[in-house]
């Protein structure tokens, strides 16, 4: 079949080098994260407990499931399927069986007597147990208070978070105790809770109608719940949250650290951003979505479904809409997310970091407009209305002019804003110390900070893209091979087309869909998954992403008529579609000629009918004078493949009889 253009994004976070086996229509991204994982295919888990470095899962068969960092043990569950409840803290776990005893292991813990426990808590240092009379238990540290709950033989639940305490009353109300800095020990008012959990300097409670509630510190949007009335379990790490669905699936949100909260699940996606630490992607309905660092909000972008063009900083973003106007969000400490008004934008480009972040826009009209850090100049180019594209540096930047040449304003240093001569260059890229320019002869010209060499192009006249690392430089050249400077050793071949530089490591992908890393790997960033239906790279501070064809839908078919008597004089064959369930006329793509494998004949007209039963069928006509010249008597088995607006392809396969002219 013919290449697909719309694609998925799945994400799978490793710390070692593990492979692992991608599913189609699945963004992934690797680099800084787990240091084990644990089989979530079953939706059979019953409670969960998370910590700053692990998570804990309960099954349904009274048997724990473990996962993250396992340093101190706090991840080597004990066997058995007797157990009824599970906590975890920083360095250890406790578990509660159902004979009422309790059991610790991770960090040596001393745990009460008896067995007339109901519940657990691990806190940061201290631990509570709730007994079956109502009464709470506190141990260990209690230098906020926290170790100390309050009297009453009303409880029915507790929580433990860093510092702080939550107990759940038998009126649906919350009390609290310990330390408060983040605001976690201030819960809502109310009494229609029916669970609660506590994090390190936030809190989470559950709400008989199924929603959930979050307060306290919210700089990793830990305390900012999804939407949704199906959770029936909640959890908290330190930074970072965990909800279980009544469906039995898990959701997780907050600080990604250590892989603990994974990326978006869907195959509608249509292109991702990488910020150092935040992604972002764009689907294929025009909304944004965002995971990993959220400090300044950077990964939590607008509603909306009109998007066309996402790009992403290393603490803010933004998103270029259909109508032409700029949408910014995340860190604004010197207005780099205050796009300017009115439509007709065609580029945006974010540079600089937390300190020195600035925005540029491309305009229709062909101007430049720049906003936010301006210390250097960086976020004021220069006047002119005949620039065809950007680039933002850390402290500079760069403009391509339509006749060829280059403009630098901003930030000199090491000549950064002071490009070569000459109006025969094609594309432009700026890094942080250094700079590349593609000119239209096939060479490149580099510029810049050059300690170990990344503004040295090579010679030569044949290279199609460039790519900028922090220390390194990459081409590509149009027989497929790599040439790499700077701190890079590019792997050999010539069956390459596209690469990527992220901090000292690269990627590349090759013609088969198939991704070599090479380079830094200290979180695992240059050990990409398994597969060869990767179609997209990109290059993150110390982690990757890649997008994943998504695979086309088969459908119901009829090609008439069944028997294709060449000796006739009839016009058409026709392949007769029906959508399946929740498509409408309006998904396929009418525009773009379906064709028939193996004889690659292009389609004359494609019709769309939809009838008041909601069921959507699709004719399309192809020449039988075409159809009978590529085919011998006897059966035919012929695929027809279609294409939705979105890119992604349907196809069917029929057998008919030819009989000869």
């Amino acid at each position: 079949m013919k290449k697909q253009t719309v694609f998925a994004i799945v994400i799978s976070i490793f710390f070692l080098a593990v492979g692992v086996q991608v599913q189609a229509g699945s963004v992934v991204s690797w680099g800084a994260a787990v240091f084990n994982s644990a089989d979530f295919s079953n939706n059979d888990f019953v409670a969960i407990a998370a910590s700053g470095y692990h998570s804990l899962a309960l099954k349904s068969d009274g048997s724990i499931v473990a996962w993250g960092s396992n340093i101190w043990g706090q991840a080597e569950m004990p066997h058995g399927n007797e157990f009824i409840a599970i906590t975890a803290r920083d360095r250890g776990s406790l578990a509660l069986r159902s004979d009422g005893t309790i059991v610790s292991w991770g960090t040596d813990e001393s745990v009460p007597d008896g067995n007339g426990f109901v519940a657990i808590a691990a806190g940061g240092s201290h631990s509570l147990a709730l007994g079956c009379d109502g009464i709470i238990v506190g141990w260990g540290g209690n230098d906020w208070g926290q170790a100390e709950p309050p009297d009453g033989n009303d409880f029915i639940a507790i929580a433990a978070g860093g510092w702080h305490s939550l107990a759940l009353r038998s009126d649906g109300s919350i009390v609290d105790w310990g330390a408060s800095s983040g605001g976690q020990t201030s819960p809502p008012d109310g009494n229609d809770f029916v669970a609660i959990t506590a994090g390190y300097y936030h809190s989470l409670a559950l709400k008989s109608d199924g929603t959930i509630v979050g307060w306290g510190s919210d700089s990793f949007g830990q305390a900012s719940p999804p939407d949704g009335n199906d959770f029936v379990a909640i959890a908290a790490g330190d930074y970072y949250s965990v909800a279980l669905k009544a469906d039995g699936s898990i959701l997780s949100w907050g600080h990604s650290r250590y892989g603990l909260v994974e990326p978006p699940k869907g195959s509608d996606f249509v292109t991702i951003a990488a910020g150092p630490y935040h992604s972002l992607a764009l689907k294929s309905d025009g909304s944004i979505v965002g995971w990993g660092w959220n400090r300044y909000g950077e990964a939590a972008p607008p509603m909306g479904n009109d998007f066309i063009t996402i790009t992403a900083g290393p603490y803010h973003s933004l998103a270029l809409k259909s109508d032409g106007s700029i949408v910014g969000w995340g860190d604004n400490n010197w207005g780099q997310t205050d796009p300017p008004q009115g439509e007709g934008f065609v580029a945006v480009a974010v540079g600089g970091g937390r300190y020195y972040g600035h925005s540029l826009a491309l305009n229709c009209d062909g101007n430049i407009v720049g906003w936010g850090q301006n210390k250097y100049g960086q976020a004021e180019p220069p006047d002119g209305n005949d620039f065809v594209a950007i680039a933002a540096g850390y402290t500079h930047s760069l403009g391509l002019k339509s006749d060829g040449s280059m403009v630098g304003w901003g930030d000199d240093w090491f000549g950064l804003a002071s490009p070569p001569d000459g109006n025969d260059f094609v594309a432009i890229a700026a890094g942080y110390s250094h700079n590349l320019a593609l000119k239209s002869d096939g060479t490149i010209v580099g510029w810049g900070y050059n300690y170990s060499g990344p503004a040295e192009p090579p010679d030569g006249s044949d290279f199609v893209a460039v790519a900028g690392g922090s220390g390194h430089s990459l081409a590509l050249k149009s027989d497929g091979s790599i040439v790499a400077w700077g701190r890079a050793n590019p792997p050999n071949g010539n069956d390459f087309i596209a690469i990527a530089g992220g901090w000292d490591y690269s990627l590349a992908l090759k013609s088969d869909g198939n991704i070599v890393g090479w380079g830094n790997n200290d979180f695992g960033q240059t050990d990409p998954p398994k597969g060869n239906d990767f179609v997209a790279i990109a290059a993150g501070g110390f982690y990757s992403l890649a997008l994943v064809e998504a695979p086309p839908i088969e459908l119901p078919m009829r090609v008439t008529p069944q028997a294709l008597n060449c000796k006739s004089k009839g016009k058409w064959l026709k392949a007769h579609f029906v959508l399946a369930e929740g498509f409408s006329s309006g998904d396929v793509d009418t525009g773009t000629a379906a064709w028939i494998e193996p004889l690659g004949i292009e389609s004359q007209y494609i019709n769309v009918f939809g009838n008041k039963g909601g069921v959507v069928k699709i004719e399309i006509g192809f020449d039988r004078a075409e159809v009978c010249a590529g085919l011998d008597s006897g059966p035919a088995e012929l695929t027809v493949v279609g294409s939705f607006v979105d890119g992604q392809y349907f196809y069917a396969t029929d057998t008919i009889k030819i009989i000869s002219r």
